[in-house]
């Protein structure tokens, strides 16, 4: 018979606790997705936790494990739409604020479970929803942004942080709405540049506009870069589940 060490004990249920984990992780964002979906096409009042339970081809009881109610499913698909990356710090912070747009247009263009979590938040039907929260959560980033940038002397002496957080915030949800209805966000990336090129000029020094890249090129480069670190992630997590 094989001796098995108390370390090696160890490792094995570290390794099965590690897979466990991986595989609640998928089975929550499968549960997510298929939320997401059935919202979107029913909107969220007709929508049943037993439509949800059919999409997503899991027990009640797994549902239930990761979320409390339909309401506490569709504030996790609201919660979507918040940044599951971090930014990279930028020497002039303003950058972040323009990567931040250009990172949420690539997601509104690659992932359905952000583009759905938009359509639940401008769901006038969804009663009893915080709807606001993401909205609120989108506005807090901004103004950390600019109140970073003011204190580094980026801002113009006239700019009010709170005030410009709200007009960016609801300018970008007004552009990315037109451009889903009018071309299915097709032109997003472009609408989203000509935004910030009209915008940032308003608000930051003259001096530092030319470090500045509001480009369609700077909006590809980010939305590469974070589908790679997503892709690691989800290998590390997959190779978990096999462990």
């Amino acid at each position: 018979m094989l001796h098995v060490t108390r370390r090696a004990q160890t490792a094995i249920s570290a390794g099965g606790a590690l897979a466990q984990q991986a595989r609640a992780i998928r089975t929550r964002q499968v549960i997510l997705e298929s939320a997401a979906t059935v919202f979107a096409e029913r909107g969220y009042e007709r929508t049943t936790i037993g439509e949800i339970l059919v999409r997503a081809g899991v027990t009640k009881g797994a549902l239930y494990f990761h979320f409390a109610s339909k309401e506490d499913l569709a504030l996790g698909v609201l919660d979507a739409q918040m940044l599951d990356v971090p930014l990279a710090p930028q020497t002039v912070k303003l950058q972040e604020l323009a990567d931040q747009a250009f990172l949420l247009t690539h997601r509104l263009q690659r992932d359905a479970l952000v583009r759905a979590s938009v359509a639940l938040a401008l769901d006038s039907g969804a009663t009893g929803v915080d709807r606001a929260a993401p909205f609120r959560a989108w506005i807090d980033q901004v103004s950390e942004i600019l109140m970073v940038a003011k204190a580094r002397g980026e801002l113009l002496l006239h700019v009010d942080v709170t005030d410009t957080a709200e007009l960016f915030s609801g300018a970008f949800s007004g552009i990315q709405a037109m451009s889903q209805i009018l071309c299915d966000r097709n032109d997003l990336p472009h609408r989203v540049s000509v935004l910030l090129q009209h915008f940032l000029p308003s608000i930051c020094t003259p001096a530092l506009l030319s470090r500045l890249d509001m480009t369609e090129g700077r909006a590809r480069e980010l939305g590469e870069a974070y589908d790679a670190s997503r892709l690691r992630r989800e290998e590390g997590n997959l190779a978990d589940t096999r462990g």
